[in-house]
């Protein structure tokens, strides 16, 4: 699906961005990882390339200009090219010690956080990218949204807000540079098994399957099967679109 294709995988450390190296990998992508935790994307790099994948892992705080711009020309450096981006990396208002607030009980430190790792972070990714991928002539961006970011949840203000901005951004993005032969769609996963629903799992058991008509959460490879897909050239008239994978929840 993916043969010759150079990737991009951001939140590469584990959960849906490592599912989603293994498969891009498996499927014939060249894939350059990263993540803020050094030690967490070098070993998913090191599983990739025990499996006999191509494989780049370059550390990075997504919040940061100079270290985005670095990730980008270090794939060109290896690779030549950059066919394809899943701008992942995000981090949760439970990550943050803002489970269970309100909108007006949020600290202004933590919904910045959440604004500069989910919203400013994909962006700065983004700008990178378009800019390798409309001096090659193409390619396709995938952005890691929420069913956050398309509905309200309680609890999550920044990271609602963050993730209603990354829909935005895309949208306009997918508008912007689709005569340049770049596509731009959001992944929106529902409640996934990764580290992210932990503590949701703990407060809400057997509460939170019964709301899922799948009666189950998504693995990451459930989301990575997706991500693959819209990172293909199997998807090439899908651009500015929400994809929704989460078991049935949104349609009730």
């Amino acid at each position: 699906m993916l043969d010759g294709k150079i990737i991009m995988i951001t939140g590469a450390g584990g959960g849906i961005g490592a599912a989603t190296a293994s498969l891009a990998a498996a499927e014939g992508a060249s894939v350059v990882l990263t993540d803020v935790n050094k030690e967490a994307v070098e070993a998913t790099a090191a599983a990739v390339r025990a499996a006999g994948g191509s494989v780049l892992a370059v550390a990075a705080d997504l919040t940061k200009g100079d270290e985005v711009n670095a990730v980008v020309k270090a794939a060109v450096a290896a690779y030549g090219r950059l066919d394809g981006a899943f701008n992942n990396a995000g981090v949760s208002g439970g990550q943050i010690g803002q489970q269970g607030r309100r909108v007006g009980e949020w600290d202004e430190a933590a919904f910045d956080l959440a604004v500069a790792v989910n919203l400013k972070g994909v962006w700065l990714c983004m700008r990178a990218q378009l800019a390798q991928m409309e001096q090659q002539g193409g390619g396709s961006i995938v952005n890691t949204a929420s069913l956050a970011g398309l509905t309200g949840f309680k609890s999550t203000a920044g990271y609602a807000a963050s993730k209603h901005g990354v829909v935005g951004l895309t949208k306009t993005a997918a508008i912007e540079y689709a005569s340049s032969g770049i596509r731009a769609n959001v992944l929106c996963p529902g409640y996934t098994d990764t580290n992210l629903m932990k503590e949701a799992q703990r407060q809400l058991g057997d509460a939170l399957l019964a709301r899922i008509p799948a009666r189950r959460l998504a693995s990451p490879d459930d989301i990575a099967q997706m991500a693959c897909w819209l990172l293909s050239d199997r998807s090439s008239y899908a651009t500015g679109s929400e994809f929704v994978v989460d078991g049935g929840y949104m349609a009730g």
